[in-house]
């Protein structure tokens, strides 16, 4: 896994299989892992920071239990506002995204995944949410005009993308000015050692892709936001009672750190 070629095709296949109901996501060893685990997905919802009421309003379909925060407590969502959705999945966030800016506004969702968004447009269609589209894409390169966004949001994905400087320096360009972004990840305490950087199941399980929590914040900033700030962080368990109590797998989500960053762009 070292060509970022590779990355994204093993991206793009584990979560392909989660988005199909080929594999349960559930993390562990020869697991196909995926951030968040997919497993009991409204539970892992509520564990990461959503309301009741928002787990209840959430498409059936729609919630494979990927995320490891709730990236909307943090982005005050005004109705009206253009919200983009970096590595939408199935679409939980869009949705309730959609709901914040009401049938004035509109959220757009973006994934590099056919069966991801092939899924969340199927849930769309069922749900009858009309203000969300979702579209086919890379979130280092995405398919959306310089300055079209008011916000930006994303969940557990940007640590998936091995050019992470370049989805903020994408994500700063759809932004219009004023706008702002709120990203939900997992970022290191320290560095992983070499062979748990290869893991390809922590690589897809958002845990040996991730960057070192200074370094993470200094992209966002060399990318050209401000007022870049933590508004929360806290540890990250969820799934690990599948790992070997003294595995070097459960050694490296002790190093892993769930938080969510804020941003504005001038």
């Amino acid at each position: 896994m070292t060509e970022t070629t590779d990355i994204r095709t093993v991206v793009r296949e584990k979560y392909g299989a989660i988005a199909e109901d080929r594999a349960s996501g559930c993390c562990g060893p020869d697991a196909t892992s995926g951030c968040g685990c997919g497993c009991g997905a409204g539970d892992v919802l509520q564990q990461i920071g959503y309301t009741a009421e928002q787990v209840a309003a959430v498409p059936d379909g729609s919630d494979l239990g990927l995320g490891c925060g709730n990236p909307l407590a943090h982005a005050a969502v005004k109705p009206g506002e253009t919200v983009l959705d970096l590595g939408s999945g199935a679409g939980v966030d869009c949705f309730l995204a959609a709901r914040e800016v009401g049938s004035s506004g509109r959220v757009i969702g973006v994934d590099m995944t056919a069966a991801m968004i092939e899924r969340a447009r199927g849930n769309a269609a069922k749900s009858g949410t009309t203000n969300v589209e979702f579209r086919l894409g890379e979130i280092e390169h995405l398919p959306l005009a310089d300055a079209s966004v008011d916000v930006v949001i994303s969940n557990c994905v940007v640590n998936l993308s091995p050019d992470k400087p370049q989805v903020f320096r994408e994500a700063y360009r759809v932004l219009k000015p004023g706008g702002r972004m709120v990203v939900s990840d997992l970022v290191l305490n320290r560095a992983l050692a070499p062979e748990l950087q290869k893991n390809v199941d922590l690589y897809v399980g958002c845990v040996a892709g991730a960057s070192l929590k200074d370094d993470y914040l200094r992209f966002i900033r060399e990318a050209g936001f401000r007022n870049v700030e933590i508004a929360g962080e806290s540890g990250y368990t969820i799934g690990t009672e599948t790992l070997p109590p003294d595995s070097a797998e459960r050694d490296a989500f002790a190093a892993v750190a769930s938080v969510k960053v804020r941003a504005l762009k001038p």
